[in-house]
C-alpha cells in the first residue's frame, strides 16, 4: 500500500521533531515529570504542532495505550457549541487508562471555534482538569479568547529554516532512492516557505514522475511559476510594456494553471528584490493587498490581475 509521506515520515518521538528544539526540550520536561498543563500550540502550517502533540501523548502514556487516552478533533469541521457539550465533555469525564490520572484532548484548528464554543470550552477545561488536559492547536492565537489563553502554556512554532527543510528532504530522497540536483532542492524550499508538510508533499508529487527530479519537475508538478518568470512579468510591467506583461500573464496562467491568489503571492515575494525606491515598493505592496482583498470578496480574477499590472506600469513610469 502506498503511503502519504507526511504520515510515513512523521516523527514518533519529540527528539525526532525537526527545527523546534526549544519547544521539544520543554515538552520533554513534561514527559519526565509525568504531568502537563493545558497547552496552546500556535504557528504556521507544517511546523510540527500536530506532530508534537502526538509524540507527547505517545511518550507520556506509552505505545500500548496512548491511543485510548488521546482524542483528536478538528475544530474547523465541528466548530459549534454542540461539539463541546457532547464529544469533548463525554471524553473528558471518563477515567483514563494506565498510571497517569488524566487523558489528552487535542483540538486542532481551535481558532475556527465560534466564540460561544470557546466560552463553553473554557468551562469544560476548568471542570475536568483532574481527568483531562487539553492541547489546542491554531494558526492565529489572536483568535483564541483570552480566558483560554491564560489557562494554557503557550508554545509558538516558528517556520522552519531552509537548512532544516533541505536536510529533511535529503533524508527522504535517500530513503526513496531519488536523485535531486541542487536547484531542485532550492525550488522545493522556495515553494514550501518553511512549511515542512508542503515540502514533503511537493517531493512526493514530483517523485510520481520519475526518480530523477529537476527544478522543472518541481515547478510543473506543484503548479508554481519559476521566480525568474515572475520577475520578468513584474519588470516588463514596470518598464511600461503593459501588453507585453499581459501576454506573459497569459502564458503563466496557461502553462501552470495558477490562480489569482497564487500569482499575487509570488509577486509579493518578488517585489522586495526589485531595485526601485522603497516608496514605490510600499505603493506596490499596498496595491497587492487591495487586489488580494477584492479577489477574496469574489471579484473577476482576470480584471483584477490586469488592474494590478496597470498599476505596476503607472508606478514604473514615475522612474523614467
Amino acid at each position: 500500500m502506498k503511503e502519504i509521506w507526511t504520515e510515513k515520515y512523521r516523527p514518533k518521538l519529540l527528539k525526532e521533531v525537526i527545527g523546534q528544539a526549544e519547544i521539544t526540550d520543554r515538552l520533554s520536561s513534561y514527559v519526565t515529570s509525568k504531568n502537563i498543563p493545558h497547552l496552546l500550540f500556535t504557528g504556521a502550517a507544517g511546523t510540527g504542532k500536530t506532530t508534537c502533540a502526538l509524540a507527547l501523548a505517545r511518550e507520556l502514556f506509552g505505545e500500548d495505550i496512548w491511543r485510548q487516552n488521546f482524542s483528536e478533533l478538528n475544530a474547523s469541521d465541528e466548530r459549534g457549541i454542540q461539539v463541546v457539550r457532547t464529544k469533548i465533555k463525554d471524553f473528558a469525564r471518563t477515567a483514563p487508562m494506565g498510571d497517569l490520572p488524566f487523558k489528552i484532548i487535542f483540538l486542532d484548528e481551535a481558532d475556527a471555534l465560534t466564540p460561544e464554543a470557546q466560552a463553553a470550552l473554557r468551562r469544560t477545561m476548568e471542570r475536568f482538569t483532574h481527568t483531562c488536559r487539553f492541547i489546542l492547536s491554531c494558526n492565529y492565537s489572536s483568535k483564541i479568547i483570552e480566558p483560554i489563553q491564560s489557562r494554557c502554556a503557550v508554545f509558538r512554532f516558528r517556520k522552519l529554516a531552509d537548512d532544516a527543510v533541505k536536510k529533511h528532504l535529503q533524508a527522504l530522497a535517500k530513503n526513496e532512492k531519488l536523485k535531486l540536483n541542487a536547484k531542485a532542492y532550492d525550488a522545493i524550499i522556495y515553494i514550501a516557505e518553511g512549511d515542512l508538510r508542503k515540502a514533503t508533499n511537493a517531493l512526493q508529487v514530483a517523485a510520481t514522475l520519475g526518480k530523477d527530479i529537476t527544478e522543472d519537475t518541481i515547478y510543473h508538478s506543484t503548479a508554481t511559476a519559476r521566480p525568474e518568470e515572475i520577475e520578468k512579468l513584474v519588470k516588463t510591467a514596470l518598464n511600461g510594456d503593459f501588453l507585453g506583461a499581459r501576454s506573459l500573464l497569459d502564458e503563466l496562467l496557461t502553462t501552470y494553471g495558477l490562480s489569482g491568489d497564487d500569482i499575487i503571492s509570488q509577486i509579493h515575494k518578488n517585489i522586495f528584490n526589485l531595485s526601485i525606491p522603497e516608496r514605490s515598493k510600499v505603493e506596490l505592496v499596498d496595491t497587492l493587498g487591495e487586489i488580494e482583498f477584492r479577489l477574496v470578496e469574489g471579484s473577476n480574477e482576470r480584471i483584477q490581475l490586469e488592474t494590478l499590472l496597470a498599476h505596476f506600469v503607472l508606478v514604473g513610469s514615475k522612474h523614467k
